[in-house]
């Protein structure tokens, strides 16, 4: 076990803040609004080669206008206990700026009930005048107070030292040896033994418009309350990253789902912290190795959904569509199977009821999203659990598909087919030449085609091709790139236009005379 340091506080101290610091990267938000972090946003980071998990969490404690009664309020708070429940040691942040409020007192009279190392990180200490109100904070009965400014990183390598002393121990197989360290080989040693690499899970983000159930699946699949789910549009804004395991066939196989918020219009974003959740969200398609679009199947295909998926496309990411809440439309289907059953008893022609399946209506998705034409259509119910195990079997089909590497001898003899089944259309007296491909990337799948004039390659061909490279090695639910490359030395250079000689001459002479003249 690497170890768990939790980071919590009152609202609106700069825990986010701190946490994006210990990171190295900015993961959660940090906004000037109260109460912007809810779920627990995780990172897997080290410190000086020793790996640990860090967790920030929402502020403990009622803002204005806030009711315990609230649905989102007590699942933040709940998030804060199992996050501090699961914890090895704790960093209790506070504003040396306020000094102690009540809500400080509340949050360290909870910590001492937890029996567990804390250590009181005074942020915003930027200024030497600002010391002296460290002291102030020992009345919250913790040995441990430490300075640090988590906008200007001052105080982070004396914090992050007095945290790692408290994590378990690791063996040295977990530890990550930097290269500098390692002894240089005067071919007299004995070879050592390199650490094996660690497994990089399958990173999986679920996206999708506001309240179609992405919080849910996730919640379903990993069989705990790992996020907020609730009604309301806009639960999540955080991109929380969820590690997950799962055994097949006595092989675990990791993940990481990252949950991200809701991705509205543009026009219809609120305000600044909304816009940086879409944006968390747009980086998190980025660096997902498979994306997993969640639709509403009361809602069916919407202009919105639309919009995401050209943002999948764009980013060149494979997909998987996910049609949610199908268990509301269970009903309406039973009761359109009994109908029809009834009407074809009285023989009733005139009844023409359209019968709404699974098939017919994972057709009407694709033929909406045609463009992502390549992702395979599942359906589940994030509530009931229907087909949750099909939807991962699609991702291990999805991520075998990604690790394809085809021959180059192969990949010939199917481009050289399909270009003899359907010739290339030519363009100003010039027809496309195709000389070799080769595969340059497997995720996406990336194959660049020599050929004699790229821009001949026109979009109707790439999509053709794509099709049959698809038909012959599958790519299902992955995109196909295509790029054409001309071959230097077959670039048919073009036609210069050259004066004939004797009209040259003419003109020549009826000048000479001009000027005699």
């Amino acid at each position: 076990m690497s170890g768990l340091i939790a980071i919590v506080g009152r609202p609106n101290v700069g825990k986010s803040a701190l946490f994006n610091r210990i990171a190295g990267r900015r993961i959660a938000i940090v906004h000037d609004m109260p109460g912007v972090t809810r779920d627990r946003v995780s990172a897997e980071v080290e410190w000086q080669g020793r790996p640990y998990t860090l967790v920030d969490t929402g502020g403990i404690g009622l803002l204005r206008r806030e009711k315990s009664q609230d649905a989102i309020t007590s699942a933040a708070i709940q998030q804060v206990d199992l996050a501090i429940e699961s914890a090895n040691v704790i960093i209790l942040v506070v504003n040396v700026q306020e000094g102690i409020v009540p809500l400080d007192q509340e949050v360290a009279m909870r910590l001492r009930k937890c029996g567990k190392p804390v250590l009181v990180a005074v942020n915003k200490v930027d200024t030497s005048r600002a010391e002296p109100g460290v002291a102030e904070f020992a009345r919250l009965g913790f040995d441990r107070l430490i300075p640090v400014s988590a906008i200007h990183g001052e105080g982070i390598d004396a914090l992050m030292s007095e945290a790692i002393g408290h994590l378990p121990k690791v063996s040295s197989s977990e530890l990550q040896v930097p290269s500098s360290e390692v002894e240089p080989d005067d071919g007299q040693a004995e070879p050592k033994t390199p650490n094996p690499k660690r497994e990089t899970p399958l990173r999986l983000a679920i996206v999708g418009r506001p309240n179609v159930g992405k919080s849910s699946i996730i919640n379903a699949l990993t069989q705990s309350e790992r996020v907020i789910v609730s009604p309301i549009p806009g639960t999540t804004r955080d991109s929380v990253d969820v590690p997950f395991e799962v055994e097949t066939d006595g092989v675990r196989q990791k993940y990481v789902l990252i949950d991200t918020a809701g991705m509205r219009k543009s026009r219809r974003v609120d305000d600044t912290v909304e816009f940086f959740s879409v944006q968390r969200s747009e980086d998190s398609i980025e660096r997902a190795d498979i994306v997993v679009m969640v639709l509403d199947a009361e809602m069916g295909v919407t202009e919105q959904d639309k919009k995401i998926g050209d943002r999948v496309v764009a980013a060149r990411k494979s997909c998987i569509i996910v049609v949610n809440k199908w268990d509301l439309m269970a009903e309406d289907v039973r009761k359109a199977q009994e109908e029809e059953m009834e009407a074809r008893k009285r023989k009733d022609r005139g009844r023409n009821k359209q019968l709404v399946m699974l098939s017919e209506f994972g057709e009407w998705v694709q033929e909406k999203l045609f463009f992502l034409d390549y992702a395979p259509v599942i359906f589940t119910s994030a509530k009931s659990g229907f087909q949750l195990e099909r939807l991962l079997e699609a991702v291990r089909y999805v991520a075998a598909q990604l690790q394809q590497k085809i021959p180059t001898s192969l990949l010939n003899r199917t481009l050289q087919d399909a270009v003899e089944k359907r010739q290339p259309v030519s363009d100003m007296g010039h027809r496309l030449k195709f000389f070799y491909a080769t595969q340059v990337k497997q995720a996406p799948p990336t194959f660049v085609l020599f050929v004699n004039r790229d821009e001949l390659f026109s979009d109707q061909y790439k999509k053709y091709l794509g099709n049959e490279m698809r038909t012959a090695f599958g790519y299902e639910g992955c995109p196909v790139v295509l790029i054409p490359r001309a071959r230097p030395k077959t670039i048919e250079p073009k036609r210069k236009f050259k004066p004939d000689p004797r009209k040259q001459s003419k003109k020549r002479q009826q000048e000479h005379l001009r000027r005699r003249k």
